[in-house]
C-alpha cells in the first residue's frame, strides 16, 4: 500500500469519526437540553436546544463538503474539488446566522413587552442543562478543532468553533437561568441576546474565512516572505523574479518566476526548477500546485 493511500485511508477515518461524534453528541445533547428548557420553563435553553440542533446539521454539512473536496480532478473540474469545502463553509455560516437571528427575535420581544411578571421563573433542570451543555460542547470543540488541524480542513474547523459558539450560548444560559431563578425573569430572555450576539460573530467569522479562500486571496507577506526564503537558499537559483499565491480552498496555488545562470543548458535549468518544485510541495504540504518559470539571470 503506498503512502498516499494510507493517508487518505487515515483522513477517511478521521472524517467519519469526527461527523459521528459531532451528529450523535448534538443529538443527544439537543434532546436533553430540549427537554430540560420545556420541563424548566426557560426560553434561553429551548434557544440554546435550537442552537444545538443546528449544529447537527452544520456537521453534516461540513462531512460532505470535506468528502467531496477530496474527489480527484477530472475533465469538468481540472484543478480538483477543494473549493467546495469552501462552499460547504458558507452554507455553515448561513446556517449560524440564521439559527441567531431567531434566537435574538424571540428574547427580543420578550424583553420589549415588558410583562416581566409573567415570565415563568426557570427550574433546577434547566441550569443543569446549562453547565452540562458547557462542558460537553467545549470538550467537542477542542476533539473537532485537533483533529481539523490535522485534515488542515476548514470546513471541519468552522464546525469547531460552531460547537464552541454553543458553549458560549450555554454560558450565556447559565447566567440568564440563574438570574431568573434568583428573581430577575427578565434575564432569561438578555441571556437569549446575548447568544444571539455570539453566534452572528462566529457566523461573520466563519462566512468571511470561506469567501476570502474562494476569492483567491493571497496567503499573506508572512507565508510569502518564508516561501521566499525557502526557495532563494536552493541550489542554483540567481534571485526570484517573481512570487505570487493564492488560496484555493485549503490547498495553495504558487506562480514563481526565477532566475538561473544564462550560461546553464536548458536541461540544467530545467533540473534546479524540477527540483525547487519538489522541494516546495514536499515542505510546504499545502502546495496544491507551483508553477515555475525560468528566466536568464542578468549579466552584471
Amino acid at each position: 500500500m503506498s503512502a498516499k493511500t494510507k493517508k487518505e485511508l487515515q483522513e477517511n477515518s478521521i472524517i467519519k469519526q469526527i461527523s459521528l461524534v459531532g451528529i450523535i453528541g448534538n443529538i443527544l445533547l439537543c434532546s436533553f437540553k430540549m427537554f430540560a428548557g420545556i420541563v424548566g420553563n426557560s426560553g434561553a435553553m429551548v434557544s440554546d436546544a435550537v442552537h444545538s440542533l443546528s449544529d447537527v446539521f452544520a456537521t453534516f454539512i461540513a462531512f460532505l463538503g470535506v468528502k467531496m473536496s477530496k474527489r480527484e480532478a477530472d475533465k469538468p473540474h481540472p484543478y480538483g474539488h477543494e473549493r467546495l469545502e469552501c462552499i460547504a463553509s458558507v452554507i455553515l455560516g448561513l446556517i449560524l446566522f440564521g439559527t441567531g437571528i431567531g434566537i435574538g427575535k424571540v428574547g427580543l420581544e420578550n424583553i420589549f413587552s415588558g410583562n416581566y411578571d409573567q415570565l415563568t421563573i426557570p427550574g433546577a433542570i434547566a441550569l443543569i442543562a446549562a453547565a452540562v451543555s458547557i462542558v460537553a460542547k467545549e470538550a467537542m470543540y477542542w476533539y473537532t478543532r485537533h483533529y481539523a488541524k490535522i485534515l488542515n480542513s476548514a470546513a471541519f474547523m468552522a464546525d469547531a468553533w460552531h460547537h464552541r459558539s454553543d458553549a458560549f450560548s450555554s454560558v450565556g444560559s447559565l447566567i440568564g437561568i440563574g438570574g431568573a431563578m434568583l428573581g430577575f425573569p427578565v434575564l432569561d430572555a438578555v441571556a437569549s441576546v446575548v447568544i444571539c450576539i455570539f453566534i452572528l460573530k462566529v457566523a461573520f467569522s466563519i462566512t468571511l474565512d470561506a469567501v476570502r479562500k474562494m476569492l483567491d486571496t493571497s496567503c499573506g507577506d508572512a507565508y510569502e516572505k518564508e516561501l521566499s526564503e525557502y526557495i532563494s537558499n536552493q541550489d542554483g537559483i540567481s534571485g526570484i523574479d517573481l512570487l505570487r499565491t493564492r488560496m484555493f480552498g485549503n490547498k495553495v496555488y504558487i506562480d514563481l518566476e526565477i532566475s538561473v545562470d544564462a550560461n546553464k543548458t536548458f536541461r540544467e535549468a530545467h533540473a534546479i526548477a524540477e527540483s525547487i518544485h519538489s522541494n516546495v510541495e514536499k515542505d510546504f504540504p499545502n502546495t496544491k500546485h507551483i508553477m515555475i518559470h525560468v528566466n536568464p539571470a542578468e549579466q552584471q
